[in-house]
């Protein structure tokens, strides 16, 4: 069988955007085109990958499949044209950074505003994603700098850890707030919003209330660190939150306090270990490492460990 790249680049955007319409747009040819393009594609695979359901396209398992194979190629692609193009255009540099999700509501675009202050001709392009895809996305060569939560699932990264002290955040009116320092005891059937039962911090909280023989009374679980600072905001609970999704968010609703015994969640800087950094690279990695070094719970420099 083979497959059509223009059929993979319809199917990817179809499912981006929505919408035929939308996928028309992005890709600047007709609704029909589109339409034709994704005909094809499930004639060659004998797959069904979408169904209309009350006027809405809406995914089939399959179709879920094969998008997390087909994205990396597409955006693949999309940086060999950006490439070109600065390359046609002299373009002074491209940066290319993802980050897990909250690191870049605030901290990242702040620092990457920063660092293009004085390089007004440089292309930037930035993501944000779940830490797999973004280790998928630096061994690929889509994006020379990543920032993710660990464990590393590949071989062939340079890896700068980091190890930030999360801490408890909670409405202002609750009566919780008047502690300088929140523990498992005071937090006795206190309901919380966690993240899902895998994660580092969800792992961590769990057995430091069994250490402590205290019940934790999860009420909302989540996956994003955006999303549970959304339902502390609301009154839903109290939440384990990294420092970067408290210090970047100015809503008057939330206080944070301290929680002990301390958890930190581990992240790391990661490049390719197979291929050079580009020099804009190499200089936006030190300001990166500069700037995260005060969210290192040891207050030590960043230094990379493989």
């Amino acid at each position: 069988m083979r497959l059509r790249f223009r059929q993979l680049q319809a199917f990817h955007a179809i499912v981006e955007t929505g919408t035929v319409t939308g996928a028309a747009a992005a890709l600047g040819i007709s609704q029909p085109g589109i339409s034709n393009l994704l005909a094809e594609l499930e004639r060659q695979t004998g797959l069904k990958l979408f169904e209309r359901v009350h006027g809405r396209l809406v995914q089939t398992p399959e179709a879920g499949l094969m998008y997390r194979e087909i994205d990396t190629v597409v955006r693949g692609l999309d940086h060999v044209t950006q490439t070109v193009v600065d390359l046609q255009n002299k373009q002074a540099g491209q940066l290319q950074v993802a980050s897990q999700h909250s690191i870049s509501f605030g901290f990242v675009p702040k620092v990457i505003a920063e660092f293009a202050q004085d390089r007004p001709d440089m292309n930037i392009s930035f993501q944000s994603q779940y830490s797999s895809k973004i280790q998928e996305w630096v061994v690929a060569g889509l994006f020379e700098i990543g920032i993710c939560e660990m464990p590393m699932l590949y071989d062939n990264l340079h890896v700068y850890p980091l190890h930030v002290e999360t801490q408890l955040a909670l409405h202002r009116d609750n009566p919780l707030a008047r502690h300088d320092v929140l523990t498992p005891e005071l937090l006795e059937n206190e309901p919380f919003v966690v993240m899902g039962p895998d994660h580092i911090t969800q792992r961590r909280l769990r057995a430091a209330f069994e250490e402590a023989q205290v019940t934790l009374r999860t009420r909302v679980h989540s996956h994003l660190f955006k999303n549970l600072l959304s339902f502390v905001k609301e009154g839903m609970g109290v939440s384990l939150l990294d420092r970067f999704s408290l210090e970047f968010d100015e809503d008057t609703r939330v206080v944070a306090r301290p929680f002990k015994p301390t958890i930190v969640m581990d992240m790391a800087v990661i490049t390719s270990a197979t291929r050079p950094l580009s020099q804009v690279g190499k200089d936006f990695l030190n300001v990166l490492l500069r700037e995260l070094q005060p969210y290192s719970a040891s207050g030590a420099p960043i230094e990379r460990t493989r």
